[in-house]
């Protein structure tokens, strides 16, 4: 079982960055062992794949399009943290964001990879 909590979400003006952090606390199996994503929900939409990071070292990442070059992916395995670096916000980056983890192996792109996600974390951009 893994419980994750996401912070640092909240109103942003375009361009400007943000900073979003997950807490993750494993009951059996240590942080590392897991991979760990980002995704997004706005309203009326499905949510959507921001960025993953493999287990371990993090030594793999992978990001969405719309985020590739403006986001960063990163973890810290001794504070059990996954951290999201967002720059040159977007009015249509506005979303809930999600942390999420998963055991398995292979793709971490999509939503169904993942077994726990956090409550996620509300991120608003203006123009």
């Amino acid at each position: 079982q893994v419980q994750l909590v996401e912070s640092g979400g909240g109103l942003v003006q375009a361009g400007e960055s943000l900073r979003l952090s997950c807490a993750a606390s494993s009951t059996y199996y240590a942080f590392p062992d897991y991979a760990a994503g980002w995704f997004r929900q706005a309203p009326g939409k499905e949510r959507e794949f921001v960025a993953a990071i493999s287990y371990g070292d993090g030594e793999n990442t992978h990001y969405a399009e719309a985020v590739e070059g403006r986001f960063t992916i990163s973890r810290d395995n001794i504070k059990n943290t996954v951290s999201l670096q967002m720059n040159n916000l977007k009015v249509e980056d506005t979303a809930v964001y999600y942390c999420a983890a998963t055991r398995m192996r292979g793709s971490t792109v999509v939503a169904g990879a993942y077994d726990y996600w956090g409550q996620g974390t509300q991120v608003t951009v203006s123009s």
